[in-house]
């Protein structure tokens, strides 16, 4: 458990000594919630899913900023090999699933402070929370969110040497997950062809399990969200510690 914290401890003190990392990660969902959301809200109306467009945009954006902040938190593992601190870490008398599970652990934690932060912000701008334990509801889907795409950027990491590439890989899965989970729209809107393939994108559970916390409404039942991200966490982290396992220095 020392190395688990030691390498938590590590991602957040860089986090919390990275300002421009902190203020870029927020201000894309920032100008959605307020350019598209305000320029949206009169003329958009979302029928039983939020009092407005607004309401309806919030629990997506804050999916988004977890998601961003999340999946490319597995860049650290490339640094670190160019670097050589992973390698020190690799001979040293640990397991390499508790390495894994301190970058996955430091990496969701930061993903979810950004989340937060994104979330205390739209309070100011049309959030209105339904209820205090919908509050923390919405956090444990975060944290969800957060070990399930941190683990599947390290997983994807832990195969690759270049850090363009990452990125460039990264970008193209990324997008398509994030435009179809309904952050910005109602799945039930979209087309019959189009619908059923939301419900094979993880990302779609998790933004409904933050609606429902956040606002009381959800398009897919709250307990089938948290059975699937749930799953979706532990697949990926299984599958993220085996490919770390097998990285070579």
């Amino acid at each position: 458990m020392d190395i688990i914290y030691a390498i938590w401890l590590r991602s957040m003190i860089r986090y919390v000594r990275s300002k421009s990392r902190i203020i870029g990660s927020i201000s894309m969902p920032l100008f959605f919630l307020i350019f598209l959301g305000f320029g949206l809200n009169s003329v958009v109306n979302i029928q039983g899913l939020g009092e407005n467009y607004i309401q309806f945009l919030i629990p997506g954006m804050i999916a988004m900023s977890v998601l961003f902040t999340s999946v490319f938190s597995g860049i650290q593992i490339i640094w670190d090999k160019q670097f050589g601190f992973l390698k020190e870490t690799l001979v040293a008398p640990v397991t390499r699933m508790e390495i894994m599970l301190g970058q996955t652990f430091g990496g969701a934690s930061t993903a979810v402070i950004q989340g937060i932060i994104i979330m205390v912000l739209s309070l100011f701008i049309g959030l209105h929370v339904w209820s205090v334990p919908g509050f923390f509801i919405a956090i444990g889907f975060m944290i969800l969110i957060g070990i399930s795409f941190t683990a599947f950027g390290i997983a994807i990491a832990s195969r690759m040497e270049d850090l363009t590439g990452f990125q460039l890989i990264m970008n193209f899965v990324v997008f398509p997950i994030f435009g179809l989970s309904g952050a910005m729209f109602p799945i039930s809107s979209l087309p019959g062809w189009i619908g059923p393939v939301t419900l094979f994108d993880p990302l779609t559970y998790g933004v409904e399990g933050i609606r429902y916390g956040l606002t009381g409404v959800s398009q897919i039942n709250p307990g089938i969200s948290l059975l699937v991200i749930g799953g979706f966490a532990c697949a990926t982290t299984v599958i993220g510690a085996f490919l770390f396992r097998k990285i070579s220095i």
